[in-house]
């Protein structure tokens, strides 16, 4: 059974590490801050001008002006700090930034990524998207592994304008977690339920079955 965005979310949280400053984008990403472990200090930056934020509020937290990139009301943890937007890419752009973690449309396996335009479709938008890709050396792409109609996302080249070259290293499925190297995909994880073979079945670019391949823990 594929995973859920909530357990997307779940296993990414398990790459979180003690200090990191980590950026979210839009989507499943978000729902990382809900899982944050309790005995972890994180904080999460959003492009807007925000590092510390919280988890999503209950309807009596909610502040209208409090918003992370995607426009979502969000809280602020203890010792947040806001600021202007350029000061927020200046983070991103110079480094500073941990663990990003990123949707996408599609992923290829040179690590290419396509995460902004689908031509003939209104999409949001670029966002710091680009910025991300480029200063962050440290990123997982989180997506569902196939379109609705079944077309797979791990793909040989990407075929949609492309937000960043080279750049994506780990990719978690709703059925996989996957690293990219020497031009191939890496199954290192399969969810709960799902076969090796349907991941096979899903994923066009070359994939390499790893000897440590375990189940995912969610």
């Amino acid at each position: 059974m594929a995973l859920t965005r909530e357990q997307m979310a779940k296993r990414v949280a398990q790459e979180l590490q003690d200090g990191y400053y980590v950026n979210l984008g839009i989507g499943i990403p978000t729902l990382v801050a809900n899982y944050i472990p309790e005995n972890m200090e994180v904080m999460l930056q959003s492009e807007n001008g925000l590092l510390g934020m919280g988890q999503f509020p209950t309807e009596d937290e909610i502040d209208a002006d409090l918003i992370n990139a995607g426009k979502q009301t969000v809280t602020m943890a203890t010792g947040a700090s806001v600021f202007s937007s350029a000061e927020s890419f200046a983070m991103i752009r110079g480094g500073h930034v941990d663990l990003t973690v990123l949707g996408a449309f599609e992923v290829d396996v040179n690590g290419n990524i396509a995460s902004y335009m689908i031509p003939g479709k209104l999409i949001k938008g670029m966002g710091g998207a680009m910025d991300l890709v480029a200063g962050a050396d440290n990123i997982i792409v989180t997506m569902t592994h196939a379109s609705k109609h079944g077309d797979s996302k791990l793909l040989a080249n990407c075929t949609l304008p492309l937000t960043g070259k080279n750049c994506i290293k780990k990719v978690l499925t709703d059925l996989a977690y996957l690293e990219i190297h020497q031009g191939k995909f890496h199954l290192l994880e399969y969810a709960p339920g799902v076969s090796i073979e349907e991941i096979q079945a899903l994923t066009e670019g070359e994939l390499i079955v790893s000897e440590n391949v375990k189940e995912m823990l969610v």
